[in-house]
Parts: C-alpha cells; sequence; structure tokens
C-alpha cells in the first residue's frame, strides 16, 4: 500500500510568494472528505532573509480522516518524507506534520 500511494501521488502547486508556496497533494485511495478533491496540502515557507542557519519551515496537513488512524502511521511518513524530497530537495527543513494521531514533527539537516 505505501509503495502504490507513493508511486501514486500527484501535487499541483495552488498559490507562490516570494516566501511561501502551497501544494495540494492528491493520493490514489484518499481525498478530502468535503470537497473530495486532495487528501492533503503541503506548504512550504522560505524565510531566507538574515543568517547562515536557514531552516524551510515545512508544513504537511493530511485532510482525509483515514490517514489520522494511528495504524496509517508508516503511510503517513512515507508520504511526508517523499514530499520533502520532492518539493524541498536537500535543504534544512523543520518538518510539521498534520494527521491526527499520526502527527509529528521533524527536522532534516544536509550535513
Amino acid at each position: 500500500m505505501i509503495e502504490a500511494e507513493v508511486a501514486g501521488m500527484k501535487f499541483t502547486k495552488n498559490f507562490r510568494s516570494p516566501t511561501a508556496e502551497e501544494w495540494y497533494v492528491f493520493l490514489p485511495g484518499f481525498h478530502d472528505p468535503q470537497t473530495g478533491g486532495a487528501a492533503g496540502k503541503a506548504i512550504i515557507h522560505y524565510d531566507l532573509f538574515g543568517n547562515r542557519e536557514i531552516f524551510i519551515n515545512t508544513t504537511i496537513i493530511f485532510d482525509d480522516p483515514k490517514l489520522h488512524h494511528t495504524q496509517m502511521h508508516r503511510l503517513v511518513y512515507a508520504l511526508a518524507d517523499e514530499l520533502v524530497n520532492v518539493l524541498v530537495g536537500y535543504a534544512d527543513t523543520l518538518l510539521s506534520v498534520h494527521s491526527g494521531s499520526n502527527s509529528y514533527q521533524a527536522e532534516y539537516k544536509s550535513s
């Protein structure tokens, strides 16, 4: 299931400003129950002014309640990891994932 969802994941950019991007995340087996659309969204905030220790702040919100169940933790983690790798790349990233009981925070360091 994890491989199929990661392989089938699609995303479209919804919004862009000089310091942020918002992406809708579409998954084959999941969707927003209110709209029937994207299962979640990723918000990437670039605060690039000021110092050498720059982190990209990334928030991922999964709206499908099926992804909030504890048995889906491995899938949520794999999806979030893939989103960071594809959308942010190898930049140092502070990640916040909101997915019910599967919510967590992480730090990705390139070095």
